[in-house]
């Protein structure tokens, strides 16, 4: 199915502008409709008085709707910059957490951009990615803030975390109509042997036959990593090495309050990654 309705978050972060321009670029090339979101910041449940009610004052919210406000008029400019034809802008008086799972449950991918430890507003929504990821119930395409190469709104070489799991399934076709654009595609099996039962006599010549039979041109890649290396840490050396510029894994994980607990190789790409990463849950 292709993207028709692509979300991504808006804000005031220093690296917001190159995640607009790819979500831009990626809605002109499927004809997508773009919707631009931008929030308050401040959680719908500090309104109402109650006890537990946070106070804030006027002039504080004005500031952080002010804020927004001038995040969502860049959005505009880059996409009238862009030449993209449909697109909205949308406030909502939220946090991102909140205003960004509902909105992308009626969407086809969610953009978000990487925590950057060193860029305030990205600190103030760190674990928002990771619970948007488990939660929303979308695709999200994370978009790195340190990208090792330009960002264009397609893939040319994708690379595809296969372990024959439902996540890493779900992942690569929810990137269907990534994959169909793209002129080459890896499909990386990562330590067959360990699960041998999850893929059968030919590790990835399933997957890599029903994706042909989507019009995707797909290499099998198997590979085994030395003991005591992250399988994250694997991944993205593959991506490097064969110059891709897409990484599309399963997310794993479970909740524990409100705290995203995320596997091991999730949790390194997500950290290390320097090439959009589409993830799926």
């Amino acid at each position: 199915m292709p993207y028709t309705t692509v979300l991504v978050h808006v804000d005031n972060s220093r690296h917001c502008a190159q995640r607009i321009r790819l979500a831009v670029r990626l809605a002109i090339a499927e004809g997508a409709h773009l919707i631009g979101s931008a929030m308050s910041g401040i959680s719908r449940y500090a309104y109402g008085g109650g006890v537990n009610a946070l106070q804030f004052a006027p002039a504080q919210m004005q500031a952080l709707r002010t804020q927004a406000s001038v995040a969502l008029h860049d959005f505009e400019r880059i996409a009238r910059e862009e030449g993209l034809a449909t697109c909205e802008t949308r406030f909502v008086d939220d946090d991102a957490q909140g205003a960004l799972l509902l909105q992308a449950r009626y969407c086809d991918l969610l953009i978000l951009g990487q925590t950057d430890a060193q860029d305030t507003p990205s600190r103030v929504i760190a674990g928002t990615p990771e619970y948007l990821m488990l939660h929303c119930g979308r695709p999200v395409l994370m978009v790195p803030h340190a990208p090792s190469a330009p960002l264009a709104g397609t893939a040319q070489h994708p690379l595809l975390a296969w372990n024959g799991s439902a996540e890493a399934l779900r992942a690569i076709t929810d990137a269907l109509p990534l994959l169909q654009r793209a002129q080459q595609v890896t499909l990386a099996v990562v330590n067959s042997h360990a699960q041998p039962a999850a893929h059968g006599e030919q590790p990835g010549a399933d997957l890599a036959l029903y994706l042909a039979r989507h019009g995707v041109n797909v290499e099998v890649l198997q590979h085994d990593t030395p003991p005591g290396q992250d399988v994250g840490t694997a991944l993205l050396a593959m991506a490097a090495q064969r110059r891709c510029d897409l990484v599309v894994m399963g997310c794993y994980g479970h909740m524990r309050l409100r705290e995203a607990l995320l596997g091991g190789v999730t949790r390194t790409v997500l950290q290390d990654m320097t090439v959009p990463v589409l993830v799926s849950h």
